[in-house]
């Protein structure tokens, strides 16, 4: 999401250089910083030798499937079949983490909500035991327009789901531009189930209320937040970070860098993520 205007490889390398330890990589068709949702071993290989050749883990793959609650039967299979194929694709990368939606829910919509929670909790649950199978634990971002918006919601999902491979993604930036809970809160409701991170850092458009046609990003004319370096906007970062150490949190803190969705507020991976970089050892070290 940080590049795209790099390919794999070539973000990798650049990770290395602005001394990042890790990549998490989109799975989507048509991205040039991503792998396609088919992707053949030769393909894969290149990745691979090119994160060993740069000392980068690949921490996480991040397919954008979403309709995991679906009550069509056939829509869900055919989910679970996209996912099926990313923890193979793990496996091989020895990545441990897949970023997964919390089922495709918008706004305001209130049809068939047991059934469609149910349907995610029998969806995630298989998927949990392929994933855990190959080492793999699949992460339920906290994240808008699912069944996993707020902390509460996505701590009560894993617990209903009960299953080791199924953990949360922890996203203190879509909590806050959400309207949901503030990190006290949130670490206070999820930590326990909490197994990766993203890290980003915003400002408040004046006036503006958070809405969003779709699942993974909303369109320019939706945005109640410009993105911001890490360090330059308003999430409390130094104490958001000693309050999940303190929780015994000691796992990636993945920098989510959407250049991808807002090229025009902030600048280049390779100036704008090494300062968020910098600025994350320098609070932690």
């Amino acid at each position: 999401m940080g590049t795209p205007e790099y390919t794999v490889n070539e973000a990798i390398e650049l990770f290395h250089r602005i001394g990042a330890d890790g990549a998490e990589i989109v799975v989507q068709d048509g991205y040039c910083s991503g792998i396609p949702c088919d992707c053949d071993e030769k393909s894969l290989s290149i990745v691979k030798r090119c994160a060993e050749e740069n000392e980068i883990e690949i921490s996480c793959l991040t397919p954008y499937n979403s309709y995991f609650n679906s009550l069509d039967k056939e829509v869900r299979q055919a989910e679970i079949e996209s996912i099926r194929k990313v923890i193979d694709y793990c496996q091989y990368l020895n990545a441990h983490y897949i970023r997964i939606y919390g089922g495709n829910l918008l706004a305001g919509d209130t049809q068939n909500l047991e059934e469609r929670r149910e349907k995610l909790i029998e969806s995630l649950r298989y998927l949990g035991n392929l994933a855990a199978q190959k080492d793999v634990v699949l992460i339920v971002e906290n994240h808008f327009n699912t069944m996993a918006v707020s902390a509460k919601d996505s701590a009560a999902l894993i617990r209903d789901i009960d299953h080791p491979a199924v953990r949360i993604l922890y996203d203190q930036a879509n909590l806050t531009f959400t309207g949901n809970e503030g990190y006290e809160e949130a670490i206070s409701l999820q930590q326990q189930y909490v197994s990766y991170m993203h890290v980003k850092d915003l400002v408040f458009l004046e006036g503006k209320d958070f809405v969003s046609s779709d699942v993974s990003h909303p369109d320019e004319s939706e945005r109640n937040v410009r993105t911001r370096i890490v360090g330059e906007g308003i999430l409390e970062w130094p104490a958001i970070l000693k309050s999940v150490k303190a929780h015994g949190y000691d796992g990636w803190l993945s920098l989510e860098y959407e250049r991808r969705w807002h090229p025009d507020d902030i600048p280049d991976a390779s100036i704008g993520m090494k300062k968020s970089i910098d600025y994350l050892k320098s609070i932690l070290f």
